[in-house]
């Protein structure tokens, strides 16, 4: 393997990483050498995720069961992956929920909104301020070195009619990664978005089942095809490795060319 991308000693935080887009980052994070901590509220889900990790050859992983939306089940989950891997060299904040039935803006509940604030966009916060401190201690004690990398979504550059909640909290992940990439460089560590395009996983199943919805959006997808949750898994490890050390406050769109057509 390129030694710029040997993940070997690095440790990584996945949030959300027993499934889908998550599952697919630590599948390959792993098979690079990087020991990954998954956290899910799922343990059922944890364990199976878990499974899947240690099948690979010599694969390093734990799981850890987390409520993003709870700030002592976040500083919990951290102690503990401290406690048994020394460190966190990345963390992916990709845990997050979707706007369910669409509903037009004028009829959106205040508790609708500030449910979805606070997982797609307060548990981030939380996440991330854990994260950065150990971080930030760890570059200040000499071993300067963080990748903090939150899933977002096309919804946060997109006019997403009826789901405008799911997409402002998606719009302020891109805006928080820039401002941390700026505020943190100093201590080595890089602060990068990923903006998913329509990807296979539970969260997009009703969709994606639906022949009306598949007929009218697949022809807008110049590879033809819909993301699956392994296309992830090379933006993750650049994104840990050292060869993305000076690559930050990006937005990395991974949508089959959606976007561009």
């Amino acid at each position: 393997m390129n030694s710029d991308f040997d993940l070997t000693g690095r440790v990584a935080v996945i949030t959300g990483g027993n499934g889908g887009i998550g599952l697919g980052m630590a599948d390959a994070l792993v098979r690079a050498g990087c020991t990954v901590s998954i956290w899910g509220r799922n343990e059922e889900k944890n364990k199976k995720a878990l499974e899947q990790l240690k099948s690979h050859n010599g694969g390093k992983a734990e799981a850890r069961v987390c409520d993003v939306t709870k700030r002592a089940s976040i500083e919990d989950a951290m102690k503990a992956t401290l406690d048994a891997q020394g460190r966190v060299d990345g963390c992916f904040a990709n845990a997050g929920i979707g706007g369910g039935g669409r509903r037009p803006f004028i009829d959106r509940s205040e508790d609708e909104w500030r449910t979805m604030f606070q997982t797609n966009l307060d548990g981030v916060f939380h996440v991330f301020q854990v994260a950065a401190r150990h971080m930030v201690e760890r570059a200040k004690a000499g071993d300067p070195f963080g990748r903090l990398v939150p899933t977002s979504s096309l919804a946060s550059i997109f006019g997403t009619a009826q789901n405008e909640h799911y997409a402002a909290t998606k719009a302020s992940l891109n805006a928080l990664s820039r401002a941390l990439a700026v505020e943190l460089a100093r201590y080595g560590i890089t602060a990068n978005s990923i903006l998913p395009g329509w990807i296979r996983s539970d969260m997009t199943a009703g969709v994606l089942g639906n022949d009306k919805f598949v007929n009218a959006v697949l022809p807008r997808v110049p590879v033809r095809r819909f993301g699956e949750p392994s296309d992830f898994g090379g933006i993750a490890v650049y994104l840990m490795s050292k060869a993305s050390s000076y690559h930050t406050a990006d937005t990395f769109v991974i949508d089959g060319g959606y976007t561009a057509f």
